[in-house]
């Protein structure tokens, strides 16, 4: 049988159905009033109108934000913020959340939460033009960019921006030892989908310039799967050929796929014993915490978003020794929004269009956001 990822894990519109079949969404997104709930929404990479649509919303209804402490304090020991308090989270620290959240979250007088996987995160002389400075421009389609650690500290200091662990590196690893295809001319996935490589430095990535790297099944770094350690001998032959024989001319020939799956030929690599898996996880969370603690010179990273919602049982064991006291992670059954008495590592969001369902002047219906979250 072929390796098969876990539901839960999978991106599928069977997901949605199912969280709505079985009562996951809180009860405001369908008229009534969010109760005891705390909602919690998350944002990536935004842009200023629709961010800005967003906190208007909020701002003109009466809404306050809240931060890590009140989640905790909610999730742990049952104190509700108050009425009409909402959390909203910034995953990965894209640069947008210097130059367009982090200005319009002042503007607005709100706070904000982002996850942050400082394994990601560039170093810099200074910070660079915000949305409200002069100089900015928004950044090119199809670069991935990250704010750098000088604009971290400055959100961090600012008391508006919250900043919490999301993993040290984000990584993807191969899970599976059958070559699901090549890395070709138009390689060009998300950056957090570039697979980890079996390399000697830790955290070398797969990217569109290693043209004939086999590529195999993959999943979250903090899952439960079993990295597989591809043979680095075989992608060296892989990517050997392609040079040799044009580059991306390469792609253009008939069989290229064929030649590459006989020059990689039947060596097999190794998959991670169970103790290496362990110290590889534990060292994601601790590394995180601890690199976040040192450079914003912060005692406060007790909190911890998983990346791609994704927290395998390993994980999960793990995260009270490495000192986090709650997390964001997806699980089938849950209820999308913080409640008290729930687990506290188990906690999980809505999607950013669903601020409109909140009670307020301008109210969308759940099914007018729910459509507006899959453009």
């Amino acid at each position: 049988m072929a390796y098969q990822i876990p539901f839960e894990e999978r991106k599928t519109p069977w997901r949605g159905i199912l969280d709505l079949a079985t009562g996951c969404y809180p009860r405001f997104l369908f008229g009534g009033s969010p109760g005891r709930a705390l909602p919690v929404f998350h944002f990536h990479e935004v842009t200023p109108k629709h961010l800005e649509n967003c906190l208007m919303y909020l701002a003109e209804n009466g809404y306050h934000t809240v931060t890590s402490k009140a989640i905790a304090a909610l999730a742990l020991r049952g104190t509700h913020p108050g009425p009409r308090s909402v959390a909203l989270t910034f995953d990965d620290a894209w640069l947008s959340l210097w130059t367009v959240a982090f200005p319009l979250l002042r503007k607005y007088g709100f706070t904000a939460i982002s996850y942050v996987s400082p394994g990601r995160i560039p170093e810099a002389d200074r910070t660079r033009p915000a949305m409200l400075d002069d100089g900015w421009q928004p950044s090119p389609k199809k670069e991935y960019l990250f704010s750098s650690w000088p604009e971290l500290k400055a959100m961090h200091d600012s008391g508006a921006v919250d900043i919490q662990a999301h993993s040290f590196s984000h990584s993807s690893i191969f899970c599976d030892d059958t070559i699901t295809g090549f890395v070709t001319p138009d390689y060009f996935p998300h950056i957090h989908l570039r697979p980890l490589l079996n390399d000697t430095d830790n955290y070398r990535y797969a990217s569109g310039n290693d043209l004939g790297c086999p590529l195999y099944l993959q999943r979250s770094r903090m899952s439960d799967a079993t990295r597989y350690f591809e043979p680095a001998c075989a992608r060296t032959r892989c990517m050997e050929l392609v040079n040799r024989e044009g580059g991306a001319a390469f792609f253009s020939r008939p069989g290229w796929e064929d030649l590459l799956r006989k020059t990689a030929g039947q060596e097999t690599g190794r998959f991670e014993t169970r103790d290496e898996q362990q110290k590889a996880i534990k060292e994601e969370l601790v590394k995180a915490r601890e690199t976040l603690s040192k450079r914003l010179g912060s005692n406060e990273i007790r909190h911890i978003c998983f990346p791609f919602a994704v927290s395998g049982m390993i994980a999960d064991s793990l995260l009270k020794e490495t000192g986090y006291e709650t997390a964001f992670a997806d699980r089938l059954w849950g209820r999308r929004a913080v409640y008290a008495g729930r687990n506290p590592y188990r906690l999980m969001r809505l999607k950013n269009q669903f601020i409109f369902c909140l009670p307020g002047m301008g109210r969308q219906s759940f099914l007018a956001a729910w459509k507006n979250s899959k453009k």
